[in-house]
């Protein structure tokens, strides 16, 4: 999406800036991340705040301020699994429920923490969405709860990434829970935000860390290992950054503009996998589908195309946009599972993405219906 006027303003007046932000973000970036978890029922503190150049940098420092193993869904976000291994912690992907994705199915996890402590490991920190990437579902309260109650009986800590929660398509039908509003003592939250309020171009996450003693202590040690990394939010980005946290009408608008296309667009492109024989979970939220192109293994076998690897590269080359392949999100090389961005059939152009932010019926605009219409040939073709 086009940058927003107002943020680029913002940005451009904080220029000047050219110290970064002290480790864990200076105290008015904390106090808008404070605010923007307040409006959303997560209360705190500015001191219980931390923030980094990006989620990567940030989760990395959380995982290095708990200790033991890490477990995460399969599939999960595709840098998850990276920052564990760079850290040298073991990890283990848990499958999840028919549902959803983005959390452990609870039969699944109390297995794998059985069978990792049997083994001689210690499982002690859960990586979760419950508005997932890349599977575009949110994940139901009843499924949420299970496994939270289940995970902090066995000792773990969540780390719950709320990156998209501000994507939903239909927020009014949608009941989003956060983790940390069943187990506030044993939940940490952050968002990138670069899921709905700013560009990728700038940036910047936020961390919610609970309002306990032992939080306090890993606070410190995320802290510290920020300043290790040199991890800080540059000035102008952070000033930016406070302003959308701010949620300003403008900022608002946009949301609930792009919510509201996303909803049109991925339902269409949803459509057209699901014509072809394909699976997919119907998208829920964020920018994405996640297909599973199993049933048409005969058929891509046939064209060279036997994996997610060249499931990735086949498509990648149809589509002229980039498709991952499901093993880079944690699933099985032979699984034919894809990601599939709805980003690229919004327009070509910042004004052709503008032009569909603001039409009341998008599917008609000439460059979105020409962009699905092509996206729908490539499927087409996989009967």
């Amino acid at each position: 999406m086009p940058v927003l006027p107002e943020l680029a303003a913002v940005l451009a007046a904080a220029s000047a800036r050219t110290r970064p932000e002290p480790p864990g973000g200076g105290p008015v970036l904390r106090e808008a991340a404070r605010r923007y978890w307040d409006r959303r029922g997560l209360h705190g503190t500015a001191g219980g705040i931390a923030a980094a150049p990006g989620a990567q940098p940030l989760l990395l420092a959380l995982i290095g301020a708990h200790g033991g193993d890490v477990l995460m869904p399969r599939p999960c976000p595709a840098a998850w699994m990276p920052q564990a291994r760079l850290l040298g912690r073991p990890a283990y992907h848990v499958p999840t429920p028919a549902e959803c994705g983005g959390i452990p199915d609870l039969y699944a996890l109390l297995e794998t923490v059985r069978r990792v402590r049997a083994e001689g490991g210690r499982p002690k920190l859960l990586l979760l969405s419950v508005v997932d990437d890349p599977t575009a579902t949110v994940a139901p309260p009843e499924l949420v709860r299970e496994a939270c109650e289940a995970a902090v009986d066995e000792g773990l800590h969540i780390i719950s990434d709320e990156t998209w929660r501000d994507t939903v398509h239909r927020p009014r039908d949608t009941v989003l829970l956060s983790p940390a509003e069943m187990c506030p003592d044993d939940v940490t939250v952050i968002a990138d935000l670069s899921g709905a309020l700013a560009p990728a171009a700038w940036p910047v996450a936020v961390a919610r860390f609970p309002d306990t003693p032992r939080a306090a202590v890993r606070h410190a040690r995320t802290l510290d290992i920020l300043t290790a990394l040199g991890a800080l939010v540059a000035g102008p980005v952070a000033h930016a950054a406070a302003h959308a946290l701010g949620e300003p009408d403008s900022v608002r608008d946009r949301i609930l503009r792009a919510a509201a296309l996303q909803t049109e667009v991925a339902a269409a492109a949803h459509r057209a996998v699901l014509g072809s024989g394909a699976l997919a979970r119907p998208p829920q939220a964020g920018r994405h589908l996640y297909a599973d192109l199993g049933p048409l293994r005969s058929r891509l076998a046939g064209l060279g195309v036997t994996d997610s690897m060249e499931l990735e590269e086949y498509l990648t080359d149809r589509l002229g946009a980039p498709a991952p392949g499901g093993h880079r999100f944690g699933d099985e090389l032979g699984a034919l599972r894809v990601r599939l961005g709805t980003g690229p059939l919004l327009g070509a152009t910042p004004q052709q993405q503008t032009e569909s932010l603001a039409a009341a019926k998008p599917l008609e605009l000439p460059h979105v219906a020409q962009a699905l219409d092509g996206f729908a040939a490539v499927f087409a073709e996989l009967r």
